[in-house]
């Protein structure tokens, strides 16, 4: 008996790795959508993950938008006086 072939394992393995990349790629949008509409969610994002707000100031420094992290820091620090 000669052994079955591998083509339906990868073929399901393929479609496993392009579903996960596209669940990946769509909530790395939501969260950049989410912290571009809102300096609330960018507030939380400092507290709990402020490396991925880095990420997200330095993405926007490189696409030539400047002034949002000067503008947060601002807007937090008058909000605790």
């Amino acid at each position: 008996m000669p052994p079955k072939p591998l083509a339906p394992l990868a073929k399901k393995l393929m479609k496993g790795v392009i579903a996960l990349e596209l669940v990946g790629v769509f909530g790395v949008y939501g969260l950049f959508h989410m912290m571009n509409n809102s300096r609330d969610f960018r507030n939380t994002m400092n507290r709990r993950f402020p490396s991925v707000l880095e990420v997200y100031y330095q993405s926007n420094e490189w696409a030539g938008v400047y002034g949002i992290q000067e503008g947060d820091h601002q807007a937090w620090s008058a909000k605790q006086d």
